[in-house]
């Protein structure tokens, strides 16, 4: 069974996103995959030292870990929503951020979005991510 590639949305009269989509079709017959709020902890439950950036691209590998669960990877992942306790914590490591998520995403960027909240459960925690990905079935497992 071939499915239709995933499609991304971008109205025409629109600017070009730059780091994320505006939004995806995802055809009928794929998987979705739905991963909890990761944060930038490691196996053992440990927050990665070193800051911001650090956490980010842990708490990006915790959500690759649970698409992978499923057979998925990165290209799968299709909408993110990003939790930071200090917006600025992001305006000011842009730089970084996205030599991180190329370094684990890859050139894929789903629908996104980036929330600031006043705290999280878990101590020193700087970011949180969630995401949706939709894989073909022929991936899933």
């Amino acid at each position: 069974m071939t499915l239709a590639p995933l499609q991304p949305l971008q109205p025409p009269s629109w600017p070009r996103p730059r780091g994320y989509s505006n939004g995806f079709r995802v055809p009928a017959g794929r998987d979705l995959v739905f991963t909890g709020g990761m944060v930038g902890w490691d196996a053992e439950e440990k927050m990665v030292e070193g800051g911001f950036v650090p956490q980010f691209g842990q708490a990006l590998r915790n959500v690759l870990a649970v698409v992978a669960e499923a057979g998925g990877g990165p290209e799968d992942v299709i909408s993110m929503t990003v939790f930071v306790t200090g917006r600025e914590d992001y305006l000011s490591s842009l730089d970084a951020v996205g030599r991180v998520w190329r370094e684990v995403m890859g050139r894929n960027y789903p629908a996104m979005a980036l929330v600031e909240i006043a705290g999280f459960v878990e101590e020193g925690g700087r970011v949180e991510v969630q995401a949706v990905a939709a894989l073909a079935p022929d991936r899933a497992e």
